[in-house]
């Protein structure tokens, strides 16, 4: 096992204000081209509505206790009694014929039944050829309200929640404005079949009122000003003609996101949307394409009590499993884990031999299921130097069925991994001053190295990084943050080009929906870039 003490520095050092918020604060923010005040005669004949109105009372109904024997934090077979809230008004084709008509000003009436109690309020709309002398083809449009005091809001039948959201389809706080996108792309005689549902609070000291709505309108936006990215400076340098197959030389960078203090380890998600690490910050972020940024999950690495000690306490490398459940690398923690259906945690490795881990850098599954992982020291506080370090390796490693193995430990700062489109070849980015290596592995049966080589040497690269984040597309090509910028490497090793973004790119993830966009978190910034390659498989 080779012991070095040379440090690369991989991060700034924590000189972050804790003050900073990432990302737009709501759903565009910014003055809208044009406004339809639900709450008035003309906004309501305009879009072709009527507002509907039922109370909602609370049922006791039979259920059962928690834990069934296929599934223990699952409903299972115990009866109890507990409770529920009708009508289920959510739907898009729920019958409210029969419901109360309200006039619109009406809906400032004070309604339900006071104190804990719920309503529903539905209106159907209609996107208008014109809003005044604005034409709403291919407007962003925004349905708000604000009730008294918390609401939540059903589109179409459908509301679609992640963990972190606030304030936009679901409860967002007292008396806080609900903002739901309802299209990014409308057309003139679209209908959307809205329900918002009322609830007075706060519940938990019910108090002597009841529920109205404070304001409601749709907000229309321009389609060239309601895009949730900026263009941005992209240098595209080609070392090879065969760039061009890989990048369409006409590419565009946007920056989708930003504010931040550093980010990482991108990945995107089945409801399609980005999640992606702030390693400093200790949270693990999500980006909706509709421009909204949240927080996904707090506390993403570590909750000791030292934690002032680290520059990157939280994750880093985030993945899926093959059932779709997110892996997270943790700094301080020093082991990598599984989110499960219910939220509870599964760690997957926290130890070597005995020995604790340095601090999971990056991840990438085998079809296979088997987990693939880096383990630099980069996140500990003094990382190579430091007391709490137990093992004198910086290892690449697999899991299996619960058990750690050791693929490699001749890379003093393994970070970035990526399996060939065959998974005949595991790449590994170094994370070296001294040695700018991507490393191709050929591995056995046993996850053992039968055959590495270099697959390119980025050592003479006039630039203080070194290599991070890795990823490679269906053509065998590798993608590699590495010295000032991402280098594009074809199959054979030979150096196609390099992007050069305005920051210090450190880890990619292919998105959207044919995956064949790069997102890219950078040190303050995630960005996205269109390439040319179609179907890419993501990993």
């Amino acid at each position: 096992m080779r012991t070095r003490t040379r440090t690369p520095t991989p991060t700034p050092t924590r000189t972050d204000p804790a003050a900073r918020i990432p990302g737009p604060p709501e759903l565009l923010p910014g003055c809208p081209d044009a406004v339809v005040d639900l709450q008035t005669e003309a906004g309501v004949a305009l879009v072709d509505g009527q507002w509907r109105y039922s109370d909602a009372r609370v049922e006791e109904i039979e259920f059962v206790e928690v834990g069934h024997p296929d599934d223990p934090l699952g409903p299972g077979l115990v009866p109890n009694r507990t409770f529920d809230v009708v009508p289920h008004a959510e739907l898009e084709d729920y019958d409210d014929s029969d419901w109360r008509a309200l006039a619109p000003a009406d809906t400032r009436l004070r309604l339900s039944q006071g104190r804990v109690c719920f309503n529903w309020y539905r209106i159907a709309v209609t996107i208008p050829e014109s809003v005044g002398d604005f034409d709403p083809t291919g407007a962003s449009v925004v349905f708000e309200a604000a009730i008294d005091d918390y609401a939540e809001v059903w589109v179409n039948g459908e509301l679609p929640h992640a963990l972190g959201d606030a304030a936009g389809p679901v409860v967002g706080g007292f008396n806080t404005p609900n903002r739901v996108l309802l299209t990014d792309e409308a057309r003139p005689g679209q209908r959307f079949q809205i329900a918002v549902f009322g609830i007075n609070g706060p519940i938990s000291a019910s108090p002597p009122n009841y529920i109205w709505v404070r304001t409601a309108t749709l907000d229309f936006f321009a389609s060239e000003r309601a895009r949730p990215a900026v263009p941005a400076e992209l240098q595209i340098e080609r070392a090879d003609p065969a760039l061009d197959t890989v990048v369409d030389p006409g590419a565009v960078l946007e920056r989708v996101a930003d504010g931040f203090v550093f980010t990482e380890g991108p990945v995107w998600s089945a409801d399609g949307s980005l999640l992606f690490s702030s390693p400093n910050t200790n949270a693990i972020y999500r980006w909706h394409p509709s421009g909204r940024v949240t927080v996904f999950r707090a506390k993403s690495g570590y909750t000791g009590t030292d934690i002032g000690r680290f520059t990157q306490p939280g994750s880093n490398g985030l993945t899926f499993d093959p059932q779709g459940r997110l892996a997270i690398c943790q700094h301080g923690n020093r082991r990598l884990i599984r989110v499960e259906p219910h939220g509870n945690v599964t760690v997957l490795a926290g130890a070597y031999e005995g020995r604790r881990l340095n601090s999971p850098n990056d991840l990438v599954y085998r079809s296979d299921g088997t987990l693939f992982f880096t383990d630099p020291p980069f996140g500990l506080p003094e990382t190579f130097d430091d007391p709490g370090k137990e093992l004198p390796f910086s290892g690449v490693f697999a899991v299996r069925d619960g058990r750690v193995t050791l693929v490699t430990d001749e890379l003093e700062g393994p970070n970035g991994l990526a399996f060939s489109p065959d998974e005949r070849y595991l790449y590994v980015g170094n994370w070296d001053p001294e040695r700018k290596l991507v490393v191709r592995y050929e591995l056995g049966a046993d996850d053992q190295v039968l055959d590495s080589r270099v697959l390119f040497d980025m050592t003479d690269a006039d630039s203080e990084d070194a290599i991070d984040g890795l990823k490679v597309d269906q053509a065998g090509n590798v993608y590699a943050c590495g010295p000032g910028g991402i280098w594009v490497i074809s199959p054979s090793g030979k150096h196609l080009g390099t992007l050069r973004l305005p920051e210090a790119p450190h880890n990619l993830a292919w998105g959207d929906a044919n995956a064949c966009t790069l997102y890219i978190t950078a040190l303050t910034s995630v960005y996205r870039i269109r390439l040319q390659i179609p179907g890419i498989r993501p990993q």
